[in-house]
């Protein structure tokens, strides 16, 4: 159904009215929703979590004794007659036979299975961080993307005022066409850097949408969260030993110590014990009835040609822990430079940024103000004006990337700790 023309404006300003106090029901999204949606959305750490649960339920089942075998025969049962009371020998045997393993193979397994278990967890955790830093970063990219097209259009306005101010004094012959050109000029490169700013927030957007899927497409809080400043780098790196990765490095480490002492119980011999009953029917030559068998039996495996087997096993575990050990001291050494980097990098960042909020962004702005009382009393020419407004501007957009690295650098801080928040 179409719109009378009359009614077309009209309407359509109560479209847009409708349309602006929807958009202005749905909250911002805040930094600690995003944390929650992606956790949510991921299915790694699920999935690492769901492992550590069967490997503590199989850890139990790696303790246990192997099933016992039930024996069931005829022994001796004579071909010509096959009667069961012709031959004395004849039996119908049932018997029991249990197996145990060599030494204490059972226990050193459920052990390193439970040491797996807690190194999947581990895992899990660590993955949950990642995706906790991963968001954030992604989330301060956005935030900082549309801040800064505040900025920009902040000065775009100031600009545009500035261009209609030479407009009118070139008219009135005060100013040269020149002033006029520049100030245009300057106006459409604001603009250039307006769309390349709304470029990159689309691009920060879409990298936030595959951590929390559409969400990502609503407003940002205008307040930059705050992070607590970082403690002393010697305590990070005594604290370094807690971080999930390097526990789950610990633990296998530990399994690939157990694994090694099963191993070593493969030069004990592992034994069975073989319990069977025969039961015999007919009569002895006396007329007695004949009486039943029972027999018991041990085997025991003899390890006796090792070079083989055993000690090529043993020299296999001991290289495969070897292994363990380097990986996991070139995950700390590698953590530990991490660490160090980044501490310094926010350090530096912080002075920075305590740098711009005290002296460069005030002086810039009292600087352009300063140029503007000039150039309007003819005390300084256009060009003046002009440098003292871009840097100005220059200098906010500086000082409000220094503060979001500043945040970058603290997050990748409190995952390097371990630590959630």
């Amino acid at each position: 159904m179409s719109i009378p023309r009359g009614l077309r404006a009209p309407t359509l300003i109560v479209c847009m009215a409708l349309a602006a106090s929807l958009r202005a029901e749905v909250p911002v999204l805040e930094l600690a929703e995003a944390e929650r949606l992606a956790l949510e959305h991921d299915v790694s750490a699920a999935g690492l979590e769901a492992r550590a649960r069967a490997l503590r339920e199989a850890a139990v089942a790696a303790g246990q004794l192997p099933d016992p075998r039930v024996k069931l025969g005829l022994m001796n049962l004579p071909t010509d007659s096959f009667s069961r009371s012709q031959e004395a020998m004849t039996q119908l045997q049932v018997g029991v036979q249990q197996a145990f393993p060599p030494g204490r193979t059972l226990a050193l397994r459920e052990a390193r299975t439970r040491v797996l278990s807690e190194a999947s967890a581990a895992r899990a955790a660590d993955q949950r961080l990642r995706v906790q830093r991963d968001l954030r970063l992604a989330w301060l990219d956005v935030w900082y993307q549309v801040a800064a097209g505040r900025i920009v259009d902040e000065s775009r306005e100031l600009f545009r005022q500035l261009l209609e101010v030479t407009r009118a004094h070139y008219a009135a012959g005060r100013r040269n066409q020149q002033d006029v050109l520049r100030a245009s000029v300057e106006l459409g490169l604001l603009d250039d850097r307006r769309t390349r700013i709304r470029t990159a927030e689309e691009t920060a957007r879409a990298a936030l949408a595959r951590l929390i899927g559409p969400q990502a497409a609503r407003d940002l809080p205008a307040m930059l969260p705050v992070f607590s400043p970082p403690p002393p780098l010697a305590e990070l790196r005594a604290r370094l030993d807690e971080h999930p990765l390097l526990i789950a490095a610990g633990r296998r480490v530990e399994a690939g110590e157990l694994d090694t002492d099963i191993a070593r119980q493969k030069y004990k011999p592992g034994w069975m014990v073989d319990v069977t009953y025969g039961d015999r029917v007919g009569n002895n030559p006396n007329g007695s009835d004949r009486a039943d068998f029972l027999s018991a039996m041990v085997s025991l495996d003899v390890p006796l040609f090792t070079g083989k087997r055993q000690d090529r096993v043993l020299a296999a575990r001991r290289e495969a822990l070897a292994a363990e050990r380097l990986s996991r001291e070139d995950l700390l050494r590698d953590l530990t430079r991490r660490l160090e980097a980044v501490w310094a990098e926010w350090q530096r960042l912080d002075e920075r940024v305590q740098l711009y909020d005290r002296k460069v962004v005030p002086e810039a702005i009292q600087n352009a103000e300063a140029s503007l009382t000039a150039y309007q009393n003819d005390v300084t020419d256009f060009t003046g004006l002009m440098r003292a407004r871009l840097t100005e501007l220059d200098s906010r957009l500086m000082a409000l990337k220094l503060r979001v690295d500043r945040a970058r650098a603290a997050v990748r801080l409190l995952y390097l700790k371990g630590e959630r928040s």
